[in-house]
């Protein structure tokens, strides 16, 4: 049952991916720099830092609930596999300024954003008294 959650979740995740990268590379002119990939991926990293510190605290979720978010559907969403890709077909096509930039910005900007989805969450909770 657990494979199941994981699969639902994946799919949603990978569709969601699609539709926000593809649509942010049409609405930014579609030029040679993956500003989709990018956004997918700090959004991504913002979004797994903030759930788990929400999933950390009181009030554990399901272990199913878990595993379809975190595992499912960010594990669908977040494309560092296309980053990769991309940034491999940046230095084939010998653009190595923007390869670099791609791998300095998604590397710097998803840690970034896991810190501060995980501090948003856990000053949240404070402030609540949770």
């Amino acid at each position: 049952m657990q494979l199941l959650w994981i699969a639902i979740g994946g799919g949603l995740g990978s569709v969601l991916r699609y539709l926000l990268s593809t649509s942010t590379q049409r609405a930014t002119g579609g030029g040679p720099f993956p500003i989709g990939t990018l956004l997918v991926n700090v959004l991504g990293c913002l979004a797994m830092g903030a759930l788990c510190a929400a999933f950390a605290g009181p009030g554990r979720v399901r272990e199913e609930t878990r595993l379809f978010v975190l595992v499912g559907v960010l594990g669908g969403f977040t494309t560092f596999s296309t980053f990769a890709w991309d940034t491999f077909g940046l230095l084939e096509g010998g653009d190595r300024g923007r390869a670099l930039a791609n791998l300095l910005l998604s590397n710097g900007l998803g840690l970034a954003a896991v810190w501060l989805g995980y501090r948003l969450v856990s000053e949240l909770r404070s402030a609540g008294g949770a």
